[in-house]
């Protein structure tokens, strides 16, 4: 099915955004010139289409030859109108009251409150159909592939990740090597079985807890301190998701667990990958974007994400 937006004038401009965020969205939409679709362009209705006919009026003639063409195609037709009782109106299937009190310029004639209406109720109904046809993030992002937004909705987790050392230790290894690896390694030490599964993590923070607590801590096995829960992804999952699946959870690490062992496993730097979304917030103190790597950043000191992983091989 497709959605055939037209409208004369102002309401030509609106019905035009409305078939391009009806298309940005996945709902296939077209702009119909009402008086070109009477000399040749009434050839992209389909039968099975929807027509979305704009008019502040209710009356302007142009609309009128192209409605009776799609009465005759038998195409449904949404009216949007600032007058419900008009003529355009009664021959709709469907009406929309976009009706406004006054204009927004002094003397009321400009559309200006009345095209802002219209849009809104063109935006309403995009978001109405792309939540019943379970439009996702990464359709939207199939969609835009170009520029920051595309670039961004694209991004995945495996194309970012950085395998390289990670710091990984053994469930019973004790807290002394752990400190080592936490002034190392930025702060979190992924804890393995000798499977290479991953079984918690340990954070600078956990060591500040459990320094605050006692000062005998250095023997203390990893496994009485580390995190039995971490939040994990996905190599296959947007890096945006990932993003928001630390700042939901206020971690700044999320690690991707895998079932081929030790190559498989992932941590992500939240704070890294928001400074590469350009969010706001970020410390400038870390960037470990390689340019080579990742030619489409061209500025890694200012746009890294830091993605460790654990390397091949067996649990220390």
């Amino acid at each position: 099915m497709r959605s055939d937006a037209s409208g004369i004038g102002k309401s030509g401009l609106v019905a035009r955004k409305i078939a391009a965020t009806f298309t940005s969205t996945g709902s296939p939409a077209s702009f119909l010139h009402p008086v070109d679709s009477l000399h040749g362009d009434l050839g992209i209705v389909g039968r099975d289409d929807v027509a979305i006919l704009l008019s502040k009026s209710g009356a302007s003639d142009e609309l009128f030859g192209l409605l009776s063409h799609l009465k005759r195609l038998g195409v449904p037709v949404i009216v949007l109108t600032g007058d419900p009782a008009s003529p355009l109106a009664r021959q709709g299937d469907v009406v929309l009251d976009a009706s406004v009190a006054d204009e927004a310029c002094p003397e009321t004639l400009a559309p200006t409150a009345s095209t802002t209406a219209a849009l809104a109720l063109g935006d309403a109904l995009a978001v109405t159909l792309l939540e019943v046809k379970g439009f996702r993030r990464e359709d939207f992002a199939a969609l835009h592939p170009g520029g920051a937004l595309g670039r961004n909705l694209l991004l995945r987790v495996a194309d970012v990740m950085i395998a390289g050392e990670l710091p990984a230790l053994a469930p019973d290894r004790p807290m002394r090597e752990c400190v080592v690896l936490l002034a190392e390694k930025r702060g979190t030490v992924a804890v393995v079985d000798r499977a290479g599964s991953l079984v918690g993590v340990v954070t600078a923070g956990d060591l500040t807890r459990l320094m605050e607590n006692t000062d005998h801590f250095l023997d203390i096995p990893v496994s009485e301190v580390m995190t039995r829960t971490p939040k994990s992804t996905t190599p296959e999952e947007l890096a945006g998701a990932a993003v928001r699946l630390m700042e939901q959870h206020g971690t700044r690490r999320a690690r991707r667990p895998g079932p081929d062992g030790l190559r498989d496993r992932r941590q992500a730097d939240g704070d890294d990958r928001r400074r590469r979304l350009g969010r706001p917030g970020a410390p400038r103190h870390v960037a470990l974007c390689d340019r080579q790597r990742h030619p489409a950043f061209p500025r890694p000191r200012r746009h890294g994400v830091l993605l460790l992983g654990l390397a091949d091989g067996g649990a220390p």
